[in-house]
């Protein structure tokens, strides 16, 4: 394509052209800004799946801001024929092909990750490895904040490799669970009632959810495991330690005996 055809495929671009472009950018950019900052309070005074469907909102609006803002673009500087989109579009993904075809990975995946759902704000995920609540979906990666108050910025392109992990899945319930270590002499069925009990007198249970003890024999005793599901999943690591403390305190005063493993010594 020669210099006189490029030239061909856009507009002249005066200063009324060049105030739309202003005012669609700045409007564009005035409602992804309320959105972030005004969704996600709202969110915090929501409770359960209104929390989590309001959050969602975030990423979608954005999406759509974006799409309806190169809409409005392209006709201002390119002449909307099907010959000169067809010329533009196929130079722009040759340079998207060679020159930021990694970005544009990670941009593809997010447009993806918006439609499919592995995960959405609120939701508490695993991510090549990396555990932690989605604070924030952009369009090139997710953030994720750890249970260490760590902000993770994962690519989305991830998703084409990794599986993503998701404990809620959009929804207000998290499985929890506390693990008890301990002898193999120990009755059974008396630890089991006395975990279900400790799970009960929770004040972070949600209690139309199921609490189940399930036991495996280990080489060095036995592992008690107690699932039960927290009021929030914000709550779980209050609910697994308050479920922990009380449950050993418990045990130690029907006087069960915890498994000790012994460490190989190094010479």
């Amino acid at each position: 394509m020669d210099t006189q055809k490029i030239s061909d495929l856009f507009k002249t671009v005066d200063s009324n052209a060049a105030l739309q472009v202003v005012t669609i950018i700045l409007i564009a950019w005035l409602i992804v800004f309320l959105s972030q900052r005004l969704l996600p309070r709202l969110a915090n005074l929501l409770h359960s799946k209104q929390r989590l469907y309001t959050l969602a909102l975030i990423p979608l609006i954005r999406l759509v801001v974006v799409i309806v803002a190169l809409v409005m673009l392209v006709p201002i500087f390119i002449e909307p024929t099907l010959k000169n989109m067809v010329a533009a579009l196929g130079a722009l993904g040759l340079a998207i092909g060679f020159a930021i075809k990694d970005y544009v990975s990670s941009l593809i995946a997010g447009v993806v990750a918006i439609h499919e759902m592995p995960y959405r704000p609120g939701d508490w995920v695993t991510i090549d490895g990396v555990y932690g609540e989605v604070a924030h979906i952009g369009l090139r990666t997710v953030e994720l904040v750890t249970p260490d108050d760590t902000v993770v910025a994962m690519p989305h392109e991830k998703i084409w490799q990794h599986a993503v992990l998701n404990a809620n899945n959009g929804g207000p319930s998290l499985m929890c669970v506390a693990e008890f270590f301990l002898t193999p002499e120990s009755d059974g069925l008396v630890v089991k009632e006395a975990l279900e009990q400790i799970a009960f007198t929770s004040p972070y249970l949600q209690i139309h959810k199921p609490v189940v003890v399930t036991v495996n024999d280990e080489p060095w005793g036995t592992r008690y495991r107690l699932k039960a599901y927290p009021v929030d999943p914000r709550q779980q690591f209050k609910f697994i330690t308050d479920l922990s403390l009380r449950g050993k305190q418990r045990l130690l005063d029907l006087n069960i005996e915890f498994a000790k493993v012994e460490t190989a010594k190094v010479n």
